[in-house]
Order: structure tokens, then sequence, then C-alpha cells
């Protein structure tokens, strides 16, 4: 018998089954894609060499290799927060102190000692800014007083922010005998030896801010002084009056200089017991000044005044812009400015304004701003009647927001309106990196921005969005809850 598989009669053809023909089906259509991709890799191929240069359409989402550039002066890239040398420095001696009263020896020496040891924050150490503000340690008198000061507390954060500063924020008396405005001097002193890194301390009073954004200070113009601070020559050494100057905002260098000077100023101060005889001195030398305290204010005059030889020639009496500026003078005419700048924008065919409008970071706002001055060359210095520039800082002396006790040259209604419009003011300017503006300065909602603001057409999604709904019924109680004489003594 022959085994089936060794018979010499053909076998019939075994009928595909759907397992086969599945198999089959797949094979075919692995190789038709395959053909298909080494088509389409061909014809990529082709017609990168026939044209070579990018589509002009942006591409978000490819990878950028970032440009060789320098960082600039407010780059944190390259500082060493993690290396503190065991070489000792200034801060291993149980000599020294932070307080006023106790002046440091030799600090040039020891700062530049410590920066040696700190390499990597000697580089840009000379235009290194710390802001220093303030308040008092307790809670306002003033109902809606803490929410003011957090509106202004959130402006010098914003401006710090987009200028790369540090910023110290002090609560508490320093000295236990130094308050009301005379606590600012301790709170500086202790910030030079916290912060040897900082070439100037700047003080900002709680009731000032910001309100423009882009401006930077020209340092350079400061670098022959060590204390920079809004007046007059002529009021405080001709006319001998103690509003010749503001000490509310004031830039000083952290030097010895300094140090000594902050112990002549603090002098005159409550800790002293001759407090109430420098408050005699200064009233009769300042025929104009309005209360027998002796006050910080009047006392830098003093020493402008008096001392002259002494400390003059490094002082810097600043004129030329807003460096405070007094706000009854600046608010009413911020809808003007606002519709200046506006007006800039709008502007079509020009590639240096469609630059001005366009969308950026806020990292690298710095940039814009200087691209704005060209288009500021007729706004005037943004100081005194007929300039349209934005005002630099706006201080609300004499509205005392926290204690409500405002000076009665004003209204209760007028100080917390003026407040409400600048920082309005401020913030739409902060707000529109996001995305945001309030629709007018006495508006606190926000709407959304449209592309190419503001020439673009109102978004779809234009609604206001109001932030403020279930606290703005106390709002227009702003320091009428207290009397109408003017009380210098509250806060910071």
């Amino acid at each position: 018998m022959v085994s089936p598989e060794h018979s010499s009669h053909p076998q019939p053809m075994t009928k595909p089954t759907l397992k086969a023909k599945a198999s089959s089906w797949l094979t075919d259509g692995f190789l038709f894609l395959g053909g298909a991709f080494l088509a389409l890799l061909l014809l990529i191929t082709i017609y990168s060499l026939i044209n070579p240069n990018p589509s002009s359409s942006p591409n978000f989402g490819r990878a950028v290799t970032p440009p060789k550039s320098n960082p600039g002066r407010h780059s944190d890239q390259g500082l060493d927060f993690m290396s503190d040398p065991p070489d000792r420095t200034f801060y291993d001696d149980p000599e020294l102190t932070y307080t006023i009263g106790c002046p440091v020896k030799n600090w040039d020496e020891k700062r530049r000692q410590w920066l040696m040891y700190h390499p990597s924050f000697s580089a840009g150490a000379a235009e290194r800014i710390l802001m220093v503000t303030g308040s008092q340690p307790s809670a306002c008198k003033n109902p809606i007083g803490d929410h003011l000061l957090l509106r202004f507390f959130k402006n010098k954060m914003d401006y710090s922010r987009i200028h790369g500063i540090d910023l110290f924020y002090n609560n508490a008396f320093m000295h236990p005998e130094m308050r009301s405005y005379w606590a600012k001097i301790p709170v500086i002193r202790a910030a030079m030896v916290a912060h040897p890194e900082a070439e100037w301390i700047w003080w900002v009073d709680s009731d000032a801010l910001f309100t423009d954004m882009a401006f930077k200070l020209p340092l350079e113009k400061y670098s022959s002084y060590n204390l920079v601070v809004h007046g007059w020559a002529h009021l405080i050494l001709d006319t001998h009056s103690w509003t010749g100057l503001n000490a509310g905002v004031f830039l000083i260098r952290n030097c010895e200089w300094s140090m000594k000077f902050l112990e002549a100023w603090a002098a005159m101060g409550p800790q002293t017991p001759d407090y109430e005889k420098w408050g005699e001195t200064l009233r009769a030398t300042f025929k104009d000044k309005a209360f027998p305290e002796s006050d910080d204010q009047t006392g830098l005059a003093y020493l402008i005044y008096k001392e002259n030889e002494k400390w003059a020639d490094r002082i810097y009496l600043e004129s030329d812009y807003y460096f405070e500026g007094y706000w009854a003078e600046i608010v009413g005419n911020l809808d003007n400015i606002t519709e200046k700048y506006t007006d800039i924008e709008k502007r079509q065919g020009d590639e240096d304004v469609a630059r001005l409008r366009r969308r950026h970071a806020e990292k690298v706002s710095e940039q814009y701003g200087a691209f704005r001055e060209k288009f500021l060359k007729d706004a005037g210095s943004g100081y005194g009647v007929g300039s349209w520039r934005r005002p630099f800082v706006t201080h609300f002396t004499g509205c005392q927001p926290c204690s409500g006790a405002h000076n009665r040259m004003y209204s209760g209604t007028s100080c917390w309106d003026g407040m409400q419009k600048a920082l309005n003011f401020a913030d739409n300017q902060v707000l529109r990196k996001y995305g945001f503006v309030h629709p007018s300065a006495v508006d606190s909602s926000l709407q959304p921005l449209p592309f190419n603001y503001p020439v673009g057409k109102s978004s779809p999604q234009g609604s206001s969005y109001n932030m403020h709904e279930a606290s703005d019924d106390s709002e227009p109680l702003l320091l009428r809850v207290a009397g109408l004489l003017w009380q210098y003594t509250e806060g910071y």
C-alpha cells in the first residue's frame, strides 16, 4: 500500500480560507502604505531642493533655537543663590548691628569684600536696586484702608517684576520709638546691611504708586550722587520752605556716606532727647511748616540748607520729571494722556507703530517701552501743565488712605476717586500683557482685548467682568469715617 503523501497522483488545490485572505490583504496594504510614504518623502526632498525658503506663515509648533544674546542687566542668569563661602565677612562680626545709632565703620570696604566673595552678584551690581516700602503693623482705621494699601502694594510689585527689581515690604517698627514718618529710616538702614548686593535702596511711601510702568530710573544721571529726592533747591535755600522737597520717595546709595547721612537725619527723630527742641528749630527755620513736631521731610530740608557744605554736593534734587508727583495736579489729566497714547497706536501704515501694538511677553516689556520713546518727543517731560507723558510716580500725599484722617483741604471722595483712577490707569498698562484692560480708569471691571488692539475690532467676548460686585458698596465711604483734621501720624 502506498501512503497518501507518497502517491504519484496530483492532489486537488486547497480552497483558500478567510484567514489566508486577510493575511494577503494586510500584506498588500502594508506594501501600499510603505510605497506611498517613500513617495511622499521623495516629493518633500525634491520640493525642498527647488524651494529652500520656508513659508512665511509662522509655525508655532516647531522647536526654536534661542538667539545668542547677552542677558540684560535684570536677568537672574548666573546669580548663584546657593553659594555662601566660609570666608569671614562683616556678617561674622558680633559687633555688627542693623539699627540706627550704631553706624557700620568702613562699610564701602566691607561691602566690596562681600561682593568679591560672591562674584556672581558683582556683575551688574552698580545698577541693582532694592525697592523698600511698608505700612503700619496694625489694621487700618479706615474701613477700606487695607484694601487700598493692598492695591498700592500690588502696583509696586507689578513695577518691580517688570523691571527686575527686588522688593521688600515691611509692616513692623524696626525701632520702637521711630514710628509714623520716621519709621522708614531704620528700615532703610537695615536693608543696606541685609542687601550688600544692591547699589541703591529705593524708598517709596505706601500711598505712592507708579503711573508709568515703562519708565526706568535714569541711573546714569545720578552716578555722582548718593541721594536723589524730588525737590527744588531755590525753595529750600532761598524761600526756606519745608515743601521744597518731598521725602515720600527717594533713592539712596548703599554706601558709607549714606550710613552717616541716615544717622544725622535720624538725630532729629523721636528716639532722641532733643526731639521737642528739634521741632522748634525746624519750625523757626521753615516758617511755613504746618505742625510743631520734628518730621523727616523738614529734617531733610534742614540738612540741605544748614549743612549744605557737608551733604549737598552728593544730593540731587530731581525736578525734570515726576520722580514723585503731587496727585491733585495729575489725576485730572490721566484721561487725556490715555487718549494721546491710544492715538499713537491707532496709526496705520507705520511699521514702528505696529511694533508697539504687537503682543509680547511681560518679561520683555522694557524693550517696548524703549520703542515708544520715539513717539513721545512732543509729549514734554511728564511734568507740569501741557505735558501728556505718563507721570512716573503719583503720590497721594495728604490723603491718608489707612487712617482716613485726610488733609481738610481735600474731600474724602476726591482722594478716593483720584486713587481709583490712578490705580486703574497703571493697572491697564500691566493687564494688557495678560489680554485684558479696565474699560475706563473709573471702572474696575475687565474686558478682553482683541488682536492688534487698539486697531483690531472688538472681541466677540468683549463683555466686562466685574471684579468687585460684592465689595463696591463700602468704597464710597472711604475717608469719611475719620475727622477732617489732618493727622500726619498714621502709617508710613
